[in-house]
């Protein structure tokens, strides 16, 4: 359906304030797309300037990073912090490490953290951060020197009740211990002002397992809508960290087969399918060997692919929890030619606007967003920054029930604001709908 005249202006005075930010505006495009009939239908929204003022964030932190290297060499980085939205409580999202971080990377993730964090239920604003660091190479000394030099900058924007980072790409317990303990040295106060944290200072347990297991169970309540289930499905997953060994741990555990993992460098395929026992040994090694994947197939099992994706083998889901934009779209085509049923997100926005177009007219296959599929890692944050504030710990057994009673919350929302009068459900719609209605009337409760 063409745009409207309101919906064109719209984008065009988004896209001028926000100049080259190809990723930031690919994000405010596809939710604009989905609400655009919320907009066109509520005079309240179009007055105040609802959706606009939800795209320019509070506030754009951005400073230099200033570290020593093994050598004694001066090293410098760029960091950033993007606190989007506090309407619903304080910024909270990730910190990503990653030389194609940047401005745009950061904005769009925050606008998205918004979202995924207003569909959880419980009272957590969006923001993001990160650097253009890259961590491979670098000695464990070099990591927490860079980590101390960047908390030394962002120490003054965040709080417990103000801004609660997190972990993401390549920020791991390591990393956000150093950062802790940098915050801890320099505030002088222990507060759960960082999230991820070990379990010996405040952290949560079900943390790591989060994001991955979340997947899994959002998976598995798509599923059952259409009257399926996860036993004997075969999946190829993407990436090699947290979120995708966790996903594969836990969709072996409900009976389904997963035949691939991947990293920058290839893909590990296995064609009768990764055991628990591979999974635990990869969980195991990640961090530790230089390319985990590669020495799987070396020292176990498995073929290793170099400059390969995932995408070209057959399977009944797919799952990609790498990195933005990692499947275009004749890799989508490509999937839904050999009978996937459902790509479901584990990273945040994996699929190219090519991508998410191909599978949306599809007959047989449906497209999970990462705002819904992978909140699980931010539901549990927010639990953790419960424990923290309540000075108490929670059992492994506990909080997994609570992920999966979000995640189902997260689907019921899906389904109510995504279902058409046939019974298909768009889910991309029906979490931005449900989203940004959230974020919309708290707006709008809270005046200009």
């Amino acid at each position: 359906m063409p745009d409207s005249q309101y919906i064109s202006e719209l984008k065009n005075r988004i896209t001028e304030r926000n100049p080259n930010q190809t990723e930031f505006m690919q994000a405010v495009t596809e939710i604009l797309d989905n609400v655009a009939e919320e907009l066109e239908d509520n005079d309240e929204y179009r007055r105040y300037r609802i959706f606009e003022r939800l795209t320019e964030p509070d506030r754009i932190i951005s400073f230099k990073v200033e570290w020593l290297d093994d050598r004694g060499c001066a090293q410098l980085n760029r960091g950033w912090r993007v606190q989007q939205s506090n309407l619903i409580g304080p910024y909270k999202g990730g910190l990503r490490f990653h030389p194609t971080v940047s401005e745009s990377v950061i904005k769009f993730l925050a606008f998205e953290q918004c979202f995924k964090n207003a569909l959880t239920g419980l009272p957590l604003g969006g923001g993001k951060g990160g650097s253009d660091f890259d961590p491979k190479g670098r000695s464990d000394h070099e990591i927490m020197s860079f980590c101390q030099a960047f908390m030394t900058q962002l120490y003054r924007h965040i709080g417990a009740n103000v801004d609660v980072p997190a972990g993401d790409i390549n920020v791991g317990a390591r990393e956000i211990g150093f950062l802790y303990g940098q915050y801890r040295k320099i505030r002088n106060q222990f507060s759960g002002v960082l999230t991820g944290k070990a379990i010996e200072m405040g952290g949560s347990l079900v943390r790591t397992e989060a994001t991955g297991f979340g997947v899994i169970y959002f998976l598995q309540h798509v599923l059952e809508h259409k009257e399926l289930q996860l036993e004997g499905l075969t999946l190829t997953i993407s990436g090699a960290g947290n979120v995708a060994l966790f996903a594969a741990k836990k969709a072996l555990e409900q009976g389904a087969k997963v035949i691939t993992l991947s990293n920058s460098r290839g893909v590990l395929f296995k064609d009768n399918g990764f055991s628990n026992d591979d999974i635990e040994w990869l969980i195991k090694y990640d961090n530790i060997k230089d390319n985990t994947l590669l020495s799987f197939a070396e020292e176990r099992d498995g073929e290793w692919r170099a400059g390969e994706k995932p995408w070209q083998y057959k399977c009944d889901v797919a799952v990609p929890c790498a990195t933005q934009n990692e499947m275009n779209g004749e890799e989508a085509s490509t999937l839904i030619k050999n009978g996937c049923k459902v790509v479901i997100c584990g990273a945040n926005m994996p699929c190219t606007s090519e991508a998410i177009e191909a599978i949306h007219n599809a007959k047989n296959c449906c497209y999970i967003p990462g705002k819904a599929s992978n909140a699980g890692g931010v539901a549990v944050s927010g639990l953790e920054m419960s424990q923290n504030a309540g000075f108490e710990s929670q059992t492994f057994e506990y909080l997994d029930g609570r992920l999966r009673d979000i995640m189902k919350h997260i689907h019921g929302q899906c389904v109510k604001c995504g279902e058409s009068d046939t019974g298909d459900v768009n889910y991309e719609r029906g979490a931005s709908v449900a989203g940004f209605h959230i974020l919309a009337k708290a707006m709008l409760a809270q005046g200009v």
